[in-house]
């Protein structure tokens, strides 16, 4: 392990430009439930699993059309409790070696939190592939409009899940607001804000040399985060650091941590802060 601790460390002291490819698994050291199986998924929401609803039956846009306030009581949950949590360390040390980094970093994530924003990211280049939950869109699509979420404060009561105060509507047509995240059969999401990250981002990717990809808690079972690290992996010949502590496994010439996010990040820092002072790491 110590060894494939040394090679990341390596693999960043010579990176010109840092891409980091997250999925769920980034947030769990903040406190944040990854729904793994529906077990997990009943367990965060237990009025969820009284009616035997899956994950995939209540993040869809159906489940806003036929049961709004359940819908909402969910969305709402998640959205006061990703207000609520602070990123943990991790995000800083990210940071830090991006803007170590002669060309930057970017981020590529799957998760609709919008935890790199709130840790500090702004200034970076980043893809929410999923979209996010601050932000809201039109249930019946009455116009091609994406805005924030900022001025909705969720009320839901804890035993029933459902939302207890009036839900957003869209500011247009006055219709049921959804969040603005590619759900489970969804055929309405608003893509836009989402491409245009992806082109700013695309533009980065054909500007840079030396890249590095590091891919934190991105696993199988929804492989959005794991595929685009393949894709860029190969196109741009760039090495990768897979940090994952269940799904590490990956071709030899890149680096393995079977390790939690925070773990495996402080364990880097800790050798690059061994091995040379970090105004050295160009």
């Amino acid at each position: 392990m110590m060894d494939s601790v040394q090679r990341a460390a390596q693999l960043i002291s010579n990176a010109h430009a840092i891409l980091v490819v997250t999925g769920a698994g980034m947030g769990i050291d903040s406190g944040l439930p990854d729904f793994r199986g529906p077990e997990g998924f009943w367990k965060a929401y237990p009025a969820l699993g009284r009616q035997g609803m899956s994950f995939a039956d209540i993040a869809s846009p159906d489940a806003f059309r036929k049961q709004p306030r359940l819908a909402w009581g969910f969305y709402g949950h998640r959205l006061a409790l990703y207000r609520a949590t602070q990123p943990h360390a991790g995000f800083s040390i990210l940071r830090r070696w991006m803007d170590d980094s002669l060309m930057g970093g970017a981020v590529f994530t799957s998760n609709v939190d919008g935890q790199f924003e709130k840790a500090g990211f702004g200034g970076q280049l980043q893809v929410e592939c999923h979209g996010s939950i601050h932000h809201l869109q039109c249930l019946k699509n009455c116009r091609p409009a994406v805005w924030p979420a900022s001025e909705f404060c969720p009320e839901v009561e804890t035993d029933s899940g459902l939302l207890l105060n009036e839900p957003p509507v869209c500011p247009h047509c006055r219709a049921l607001a959804r969040p603005n995240i590619y759900m489970f059969d969804d055929f309405e999401w608003q893509q836009q804000r989402t491409q245009t990250q992806h082109r700013r981002l695309n533009r980065w990717l054909q500007s840079v040399d030396r890249l590095l990809i590091i891919e934190i808690g991105a696993g199988t079972a929804i492989a959005t985060a794991r595929e685009f690290t393949h894709r860029i992996a190969f196109e741009l010949k760039a090495p990768v650091i897979r940090i994952n502590p269940d799904e590490a496994e990956i071709h030899p010439r890149h680096v393995s941590l079977p390790m939690g996010a925070l773990h495996a990040l402080k364990a880097i820092e800790a050798r690059l802060d061994t091995d040379a002072p970090s105004a050295d790491r160009m």
